[in-house]
């Protein structure tokens, strides 16, 4: 891959994990269980995220990550799915062909 293209994938998981822009979010029920203060603290919380590396993102892509809130230890990822989110997107950097899923899940949900 490019490093055009996997910059524009960074960029395109960026828009949606900080500003929630470009994809579609699910939260799981573990999550959801912390009402609507707590998913919108781990929502921030995602949104900060900043911490990315060789060993956490080998691809450089920002696709996934974890942070702790309320003590919590919660896991997000960016995965890429075609148009009728029936199948893998075949170029994630095509944000016209791809849509963005970011989950957001506990820890021990995954």
């Amino acid at each position: 891959m490019s490093a055009e293209k996997r910059e524009r994938i960074r960029a395109l998981n960026d828009q949606l994990r900080r500003h929630h822009i470009g994809g579609r979010i699910f939260i799981t029920q573990g999550v959801m269980a912390a009402g609507p203060e707590g998913v919108a603290a781990v929502l921030q919380a995602i949104s900060l995220a900043n911490e990315f590396n060789e060993a956490n993102d080998p691809y450089g892509e920002h696709d996934f990550g974890a942070v702790t809130v309320s003590a919590q230890r919660i896991f997000w990822k960016i995965d890429y799915y075609d148009q009728r989110i029936k199948t893998q997107a075949v170029d994630p950097s095509d944000a016209d062909k791809c849509v963005r899923v970011l989950t957001v899940m506990l820890a021990e949900e995954y």
